[in-house]
C-alpha cells in the first residue's frame, strides 16, 4: 500500500477529504508528526526513510531538491505537485486513483503535477 505525507502548504481539506473517503489511507500531515517547518531537503529524506510519498502544493522549490536527490542516487520515493487552481474534489479523486492503481515503489524517483488528464 502506498503511503503519503502531505507537507505544510498542502491544502487540509485535500487530507481531510482522503481520509473520509478511504479511512484506511496512510497519508499523514508534517504538522501533526511534529516537523512543521522542515527545509525541503530534510522533508525529502524523511519521506524517503520513511517510504512515503510527498503530496504538496510546492512548485516552485521542492522539485529542484527532489530532482537533485535523484541525481545524486539518493532514494526518492516520489513527489506529487498539486495544482492550487484544482478543485479540491478533483485533487481527493486523482489521489484515490494512485493510491488504489499504483505499485509500491513504482513513482520512485519521480515528480508528477496533478491534475493527472
Amino acid at each position: 500500500m502506498l503511503r503519503f505525507v502531505a507537507d505544510e502548504n498542502l491544502n487540509g481539506a485535500i487530507t481531510r477529504g482522503l481520509l473520509r473517503r478511504r479511512p484506511g489511507l496512510d497519508v499523514v500531515r508534517i504538522q501533526d508528526i511534529g516537523l512543521s517547518g522542515i527545509g525541503d531537503p530534510d522533508l525529502l529524506a524523511w519521506a524517503a526513510n520513511e517510504r512515503r510519498l510527498i503530496l504538496t502544493h510546492d512548485t516552485t522549490t521542492l522539485r529542484q531538491f527532489a530532482e537533485d536527490r535523484v541525481r545524486a542516487g539518493q532514494r526518492m520515493p516520489g513527489v506529487f505537485e498539486v495544482g492550487e487552481h484544482l478543485l479540491i474534489r478533483e485533487a481527493i479523486e486523482d489521489l484515490l486513483l494512485i493510491a488504489e492503481c499504483s505499485l509500491e515503489d513504482e513513482w520512485e524517483g519521480q515528480v508528477r503535477f496533478l491534475p493527472l488528464r
